[in-house]
Order: C-alpha cells, then structure tokens, then sequence
C-alpha cells in the first residue's frame, strides 16, 4: 500500500472509530445504569415475582442497560470482568436476544467451572491446613473433583450421593474428603455438617432427639491412617461401638421427615440416608435457594442456610417454582443458572424504585454488593495485567502456584495473600455462607487509594502503556479506560471532564495513571451493581 492510501486509510478508521464513540455515548451513555424498555414477565419466575410486587403495592425497578447487564452477569456467572472489547461489542449488538446468547456462552466457559467451584469450596470446607486439617493432596483432589463435576454439569442428586457415600483413601478417592473436612467427626457432628450442606439447616438448633436420630446414619463412619503422610481410610465399619445395632438385629432409624427405616447390621446407613436425601424436596429446595441467593444477594429463604419453620421464605410459590424446575431437569445446576440469568427480575436495575426493607427482600430491584475479594483482585489484575502473589503455610512441592493462577481458581483455602485476608475471603471453618466479609473497612479503601502495591499496578499496567500510545486523543483514552474497567462508554459529561484534566498541563501518562485509580476506587467499580 502506498504511503498516502495508507494516511487515508487511517483517518477513514479513526473517523469511523469516532462516530461509533459518538453514538455509543449518545444512545447508551444518557441513561447508563437503567433503560425505560417496557417491564413485561420474560418467565415463570417474573409472573410469581411481579405478582407479589403488585400485591404489596411495591413498584418493581426498571430493566437495567446493556452496559450493566454484561457486567452484572460476567461477574455473577464467572467471577471475571468483561473486557473491553467484550463489553463494547455486546453493547453495539443489535440483537434482540443477545441477553440470552451472552448467558448460554458465559455457562460454558471454564470460568464458570472455576468460580463455582469456589463457592462450593467454601460450603465443603476445602483448606489444608488448621482447623480443617484435609491437608495439601486431598484439598487439591477434592477441589479438582468438584470442578471437574461443575465442568461436566454432573446431575448434582448424582454428586450429593457419592460425598455422601464414599469410602476409600482421601487422596485417591476424592469424595471421603466430605468425612475429612469436618471440625467435629462425631456421629452428632457429621450430622449437624450434612443438614448444612444439604438441607440447607442447622442441625444444632434441633430438638436433641431429632440431632440424635440423623447421627445414627453417621455412627458407622470409621476411619484409619496409613504409612503415606496424611493419608486416610474413610470406610463403613459395621464393628463400630456406635452402630446402634442389637445382637445383630435391624435397628429402627428415623429420617429427618420423621418416616422410619430399618437398618441391618451389614447394611452402611449412609447409603439409606443418601437414598432418602436425593428425593426428598428439601435437598432440591436448599440447592434453588443457594443458587437464587448467589445470583440475586440474598436468598428466598434468608441466610440461605438456615431454612426453619420460624423463618419462612419471602415468596414460598418462587421457591416451590425453582424447586420443582431443579428437579424435572434433573438436578442440572446450569440449567437451573440459565432459569434465573434470563428472567426479568435477575435483569432489574439496582436503582430501586421502593427503598423499603419489604422491597429489597421480595426482588424488588438488583442489591448493591461488593466484589467478593477473589472476584476484585482478579478484575485489577485483568486491568493492569498484573499477578497476585499467594503465600500457604504449607511449603512447596505441595503448595506449588503458578505465577497465573487466578484467585477464584485457588484449589485451597489455605493458599491466599494480604489482599484477600483484609477483603473477607472466607476462612472455610464452618460452610456458613456469613463466613464470607464483604463488608467496607477503613483499611480496604486505604488500600485501594493509597497502597504502592496498587501504585505498582496501575503504573506498570498493559493498559497504561497502550491508552497513553501516540495518537490517541484523550477521548479515546477516556473511552478505552471506561471500557476496560467500568464496562461501559463514558457519557459526555464524563468524556468532557477527563479531556479538562488531560489538557490540565500534567503529562499525558500520568493522567491516565489519575484517571484509572480513581475509575478503580469508584462505587461503580467495586460493587456488583
């Protein structure tokens, strides 16, 4: 090409980057959190929701944009930031089922097996070390399984069922790590861990008589170290003192629902207990409120894990809904994901119309949360393209982390850093969902504003280098900054005051250093929104 086809060519390019800026920020940027599309039920979840809304009087929100929405469901779905060029084309995508498409290939990404996995490490306790004790080998073999499971959308009655069962060495067998990541291994104890992680309940609040008769399904679970380090035997000992079995005669055991089994002597009670579970509605009904919860703030049945009579669900036919779609599709978790992503009420802005408590706990409009710590940490090293650096208390070769390895993939919670401690990563002690600390401290915003950890970052980011390139002009710079970390176009206002501060007489690369820092530590930024 000759030097002035050249020339011609890219000021043709840039003009046509420029209207494509011009009308991005005309149409999306005057309204960049909600959009005036009509509020019409997408679902069998908008029809129940709205319904109740227009019982209490209560306005539900507008939809949110476009711009919010590839964020909100980036985040929510693979714990990963869009990235510039992924939020700017769903925005200009005129499809009208481009919601749904984003969704169905979010789901099959290998970062949905990975933020998932996190989650359901923190509900299985996965961590090496103190007061869990599961220890290197088999975190990472159970943090494996289950990843491997989430990635091939296993059936989870299917899943439940083998934690529940297994027997065997808890490095080989992955699913004995169930027994091992228990505080308390007593009958009472592997009672109280599996109405948790499986009824959704606290079994400690139970009539003793009731915590009494689930452990008997669990007084049978022996256990035996051998010569490898760390390694342990889970496996049924029919000869366990705690059997409950009379001079080998069947012994009558009472289910959580209070229908009764007979159990033999040569027969492990888990199995019977696991047959129970599977079909019981309330193992489909806690799975429905977790994945609810985990998508929409909070559960339908609030703390997720506490299901009880005294604390009913906010909108029992929703539950009863999602209950019985978890089941017909046969215990298919993605699909279950897929039901909530497309509905009206997932979509909803997070400006509410109706501030009241009775709003917010009936769907009312999307909740305000902050980034979970490994969710942050990941989205400001997608940013700068800079590493996390993680430390365990367990050496190396066992504990060994590639320099790439992103948080929400971390196989143990032993394995963190100073950033995740002080953003309220879950100990992973107990399974309780209020582990996790999302709440803002004084020391995190000081952090975020004020750390040469964060000063390293953004200075020496990728980003950096390629916005202050010659030949961008400070609205490109404002653009491609919006982009990248809000996932959005700037609005004109926005646009004007960043070209004000790059023609401010400071130099050009260290406005955009500004500019970024304060994009980072902005309330947009660091709450789902």
């Amino acid at each position: 090409m000759k030097p002035c086809a050249g020339k011609f060519a890219a000021k043709i390019t840039g003009l046509l980057a420029l209207l494509v800026l011009t009308i991005a920020v005309q149409t999306f940027a005057a309204t960049p959190f909600e959009t005036t599309a009509p509020l019409t039920p997408q679902n069998k979840i908008d029809e129940i929701v709205f319904a109740r809304l227009q019982e209490l009087n209560i306005a539900p929100a507008r939809l949110c944009s476009d711009p919010v929405f590839v964020r909100r469901v980036y985040l929510d779905v693979i714990g990963t930031l869009p990235t510039a060029t992924e939020a700017e084309q769903f925005i200009l995508d005129r499809s009208p089922d481009k919601r749904r498409v984003l969704i169905d290939r979010l789901l099959a990404r290998d970062e949905f097996a990975d933020y998932l996995a996190m989650k359901l490490g923190d509900l299985l306790r996965i961590k090496a070390e103190f007061p869990i004790n599961l220890w290197p080998n088999a975190a990472q073999s159970y943090h494996r399984w289950i990843h491997d499971a989430i990635r091939d959308n296993r059936p989870w009655n299917e899943i439940a069922r083998e934690l529940l069962t297994a027997s065997g060495s808890n490095f080989e067998m992955p699913p004995v790590n169930f027994y091992r990541a228990m505080q308390n291994r007593t009958p009472a104890g592997i009672a109280q861990t599996v109405a948790l992680t499986f009824l959704g309940e606290r079994a400690e609040h139970w009539p003793s008589n009731d915590l009494a008769s689930l452990a008997v399904f669990f007084a049978n679970v022996g256990s035996k170290y051998t010569a490898e380090w760390k390694e342990e035997i889970i496996f049924f000992n029919p000869a366990s003192t705690n059997a409950g079995a009379l001079n080998g005669s069947p012994l009558n055991a009472v289910l959580p629902d209070g229908s009764t089994v007979k159990l033999s002597p040569d027969q492990d009670p888990r199995a019977v207990f696991a047959d129970w579970l599977v079909k019981n509605p309330q193992f489909a009904r806690n799975l429905a409120n977790r994945a609810w919860s985990w998508l929409l703030g909070r559960g339908i049945v609030q703390e997720p894990d506490d299901f009880r009579a005294d604390n009913p669900p906010g909108n029992p036919e929703l539950l009863a809904f999602l209950e019985n779609e978890f089941v017909s599709s046969g215990y298919d978790f993605k699909q279950l994901y897929r039901l909530i992503l497309n509905s009206k009420t997932y979509q909803l802005a997070a400006i509410p119309q109706n501030i009241s408590p009775e709003a917010a706990a009936n769907f009312a409009f999307y909740p305000l949360r902050r980034l979970d710590a490994e969710v942050l940490i990941d989205a400001l090293d997608q940013i700068t393209g800079a590493t996390e650096k993680y430390s365990s208390a367990i050496p190396e070769p066992y504990t060994f982390i590639p320099d790439n390895l992103r948080s929400i993939a971390l196989p143990d919670g032993s394995i963190t850093s100073s950033f995740l401690e002080m953003f309220g990563r879950p100990p992973r002690d107990t399974g309780l969902e209020s582990e996790r600390n999302n709440r803002v401290t004084a020391a995190q915003k000081l952090t975020l504003l004020n750390s040469t950890v964060m000063q390293k970052k953004i200075e020496s980011s990728r980003m950096i280098e390629y916005q202050t390139s010659p030949g961008r002009t400070s609205a490109e710079v404002a653009t491609g900054m919006y982009l990248g970390i809000l996932s959005r176009f700037p609005t004109a206002e926005e646009i004007k005051t960043a070209q004000d501060y790059f023609q401010s007489g400071i130099a050009k690369r260290q406005a955009a250093v500004d500019l970024a820092w304060a994009l980072m530590n902005s309330t947009e930024f660091l709450y789902r929104h």
